[in-house]
């Protein structure tokens, strides 16, 4: 089983090239797209999806060519976008009922033994007879993953899924991808490091419609080795910082900047070498790669 993406390149009539020369190849499991808002994930899954077109390039799904038979991909496809709507005063239960008809699930019995087991799976099978419109945003989206594994689809796209989840929902929702990912291919495509470094075995980086990192996590991590600085700093230091280092990232620690910077030697006196996250990966290849754009 293997998805392989080749030259994919789309500029819209406005000018902007959402996708650059993208080539990617997948296998089984869990696949994260790592990216800030506008690194062009979203063009990517549509056009993954079949929603829309490429200006050139090949999509792959095994030996289905997804750009020249979409209706054959959607056969085979689950996708969860980032905003999953549903109609207003329908159950769970109807509403996978009705997905699982226009999925071509003609059979009553082996449709209502299909809902009920995916309503198991998602653990809303207590709450079927509920209207989805009430229900919290974790639980939508488990509802989003029920849908999209109707008709055993060989490859699900989640597009930025945990956005807005709290804490024990996000956690739920984790487990329920990961217990997906270990049948089909599942890509998320997320600007969530975390759900790529507890999820993910292999990754991307996307920025300015480019794969800027194609590999594993730990693989990552491992290309700043010894070159991350940590440091505590006054609020009004920062923009000063910010211009005499590379500060790949911060965080407030009760009120005060948490720097990360990105040097080969210790950069000045009070700073303490650290171990390298994907957070701090993830910063640095995007803005290594928005520099060397605007060079």
């Amino acid at each position: 089983m293997k998805l392989i993406i080749e030259g994919l390149t789309k500029t819209y009539a406005n000018g902007v090239k959402a996708l650059d020369n993208v080539s990617l190849e997948i296998g089984k499991g869990m696949f994260g797209l790592l990216g800030p808002n506008g690194a062009g994930k979203s063009s990517l899954m549509r056009t993954l999806a079949g929603l829309q077109d490429a200006d050139q390039g090949t999509l792959m799904l095994n030996d289905i060519d997804i750009l020249k038979s979409p209706q054959e991909l959607r056969k085979n496809l689950g996708y969860l976008p980032q905003e999953f709507g549903v109609y207003p005063k329908i159950t769970a239960y109807q509403l996978l009922n009705h997905l699982a008809i226009l999925k071509g699930v003609k059979n009553k019995g082996e449709r209502k033994d299909l809902v009920e087991h995916l309503l198991q799976k998602v653990n809303l099978f207590d709450k079927r007879h509920k209207v989805v419109k009430g229900f919290s945003g974790g639980m939508k989206q488990r509802i989003g993953i029920a849908q999209a594994l109707i008709g055993n689809p060989q490859l699900i796209i989640v597009d930025e899924p945990t956005a807005g989840l709290d804490p024990g929902e996000r956690n739920r929702f984790h487990n329920l991808l990961a217990d997906v990912g270990s049948e089909v291919i599942v890509i998320l495509s997320t600007h969530i490091v975390d759900d790529v470094r507890e999820l993910c075995t292999e990754m991307a980086i996307m920025n300015l419609g480019r794969i800027i990192y194609n590999g594993g996590p730990e693989d990552a991590i491992a290309t700043l080795e010894g070159q991350v600085w940590e440091k505590r700093i006054g609020r009004e230091e920062l923009n000063d910082y910010k211009k005499q280092y590379q500060v790949i990232s911060e965080k407030m620690i009760a009120g005060k900047p948490l720097i990360h910077i990105q040097s080969e030697v210790m950069p000045a006196e009070g700073f303490k070498a650290v171990a390298p996250n994907l957070e701090d990966v993830f910063f640095s290849f995007i803005m290594s790669s928005s520099e060397s754009v605007t060079l």
